[in-house]
């Protein structure tokens, strides 16, 4: 069961009614989350993410009407949401998608084709505040924006403590607070006040702009 002892609430956006009812099946079958509402179009989960105020949403990208990173872009901006949480799920990786996603402010983005276990633990740690990106989506969008012409310069890593950028390279590298606090045998508690801290000093809005700082700053390298 997660943190609250609740289940964790999940709405289901997709235009396809076989691949929702799957996800609900798969979903319900877990004893620490529910599928609270499913919807078929971008309206509609906008909606019913006002209305049921879930934990997390799952959206599909290609949907009539308002496409889902409209809707992403809507449920973000809706100040009486809340802490929502949005997964992008698509059988596209192109980076226009990656950073559309992430700029209409998505904490997570996979591949239709993952496991069902991926998809579970996704929704338990974007649930938990962390930001999940599929190893594949997460390259090209680190990729996609180091790539791209800015005139900001990277955030300077010069303020950061040793641990802190202990830490910055293992969010880097895509480890969760688990594996980091295991990693550094330090408590996830620890793991959480860093990460508060690399989020105030960079001045990141989440854990993926972490993880770009990580590359901007030559902490870790594209494998690519």
């Amino acid at each position: 069961m997660n943190d609250r002892e609740t289940p964790i609430r999940v709405v289901i956006a997709d235009d396809q009614p076989l691949l929702r009812h799957s996800l609900a099946a798969v979903i319900n079958a877990n004893p620490d989350m529910t599928v609270a509402g499913e919807a078929g179009t971008g309206d509609e989960v906008v909606r019913l993410s006002a209305e049921l105020r879930p934990d997390v949403v799952l959206m599909d990208i290609r949907m009539p009407g308002t496409d889902g990173i409209a809707a992403t872009r809507h449920i973000m901006a809706h100040a009486g949401i809340g802490s929502v949480k949005v997964i992008v799920l698509t059988m596209f990786e192109l980076d226009e998608y990656v950073r559309a996603a992430l700029q209409a402010g998505a904490s997570g983005f996979l591949l239709k084709d993952s496991h069902p276990e991926k998809l579970l633990d996704a929704i338990r740690r974007t649930h938990q505040g962390e930001s999940l990106f599929a190893p594949k989506v997460l390259t090209r969008l680190i990729e996609a924006y180091i790539a791209q012409p800015s005139g900001a310069k990277p955030a300077s890593l010069d303020g950061l403590t040793e641990r802190e950028t202990e830490v910055l390279t293992l969010v880097g590298r895509g480890l969760s607070n688990d594996e980091i606090a295991a990693r550094l045998t330090i408590s996830i508690k620890t793991v959480k006040t860093h990460i508060g801290n690399l989020l105030s000093k960079l001045q990141a809005r989440d854990r993926a702009h972490l993880v770009i700082a990580a590359y901007e700053g030559n902490l870790v390298r594209s494998t690519r």
